[in-house]
């Protein structure tokens, strides 16, 4: 699917999603006055169950564009419909892949829309809070726009990790913290100084923690539980 198609069927998505959602899951949002009513702005939230940016997608008065692991392309189940409600594919091995994945981001942010990233990378599949990845705050620098700090809560319960289906009817909170912004870094630090990079997104980190009160880990998350170590395991 070529980026003209990214997100054209994010409308017909929500008209089905959005009451189904409703029916099924008790999703209460507090902080809905931090969200910007317009303009660009980059939402960070933890990632603990696959439904995360589905009930974003599907809640939140404003359009969001998310991006997504390169795998979901691989499946005919996500390959079409993942992009078609505004998922851009991104290549976490890095390299051009990721910096053009990175460049259309840039492009939502430019055309004043919302775009979201997961900060950790990849879903915690422990509960834990893992630290954050500088992508975020870098794509924020690019475009001057706020950073929104997300906590999300419930979610892990209505699927855990590996759960085919989700449970119905169980809640989850979904909190959105106060604007991050990055100018007043800026102008202390200067753009892309690694240090500057490092001390919004430990920032973040704090406040996605503050929102869920997950315990936080001083490491990037992995893709499997056990790779954890044993004192990790044990809080998990």
């Amino acid at each position: 699917m070529g980026k003209s198609q990214i997100g054209r069927g994010y409308k017909f998505a929500r008209a089905i999603g959005k009451p189904l959602t409703h029916a099924f899951w008790r999703i209460k949002f507090e902080g809905l006055e931090n969200l910007p009513a317009h303009g660009g702005a980059v939402l960070c939230p933890n990632h603990v169950s696959f439904l995360d940016s589905a009930f974003l997608l599907m809640r939140l008065p404003r359009q969001i564009t998310f991006v997504g692991k390169a795998e979901y392309m691989d499946s005919w189940q996500t390959k079409y419909l993942f992009p078609a409600v505004g998922m851009i594919p991104i290549d976490r091995s890095g390299g051009d892949s990721a910096e053009a994945a990175l460049f259309a981001a840039q492009q939502v942010l430019e055309r004043n829309q919302l775009f979201g990233i997961f900060p950790e990378g990849t879903r915690s599949r422990t509960g834990l809070l893992y630290k954050g990845h500088t992508g975020a705050v870098r794509l924020a620098l690019r475009t001057n726009s706020p950073i929104i700090p997300i906590g999300i809560v419930g979610t892990r319960e209505i699927q855990p990790p590996d759960a085919r289906m989700p449970r119905p009817f169980k809640r989850a909170i979904i909190k959105i913290g106060a604007p991050i912004d990055v100018d007043r870094h800026r102008r202390r630090h200067g753009n892309d100084n690694p240090l500057l990079l490092r001390s919004i997104t430990d920032e973040l980190m704090y406040q996605i923690r503050e929102l869920t009160d997950q315990v936080y880990v001083h490491e990037y998350a992995t893709k499997k539980a056990e790779a954890l170590p044993a004192e990790l395991a044990k809080i998990a």
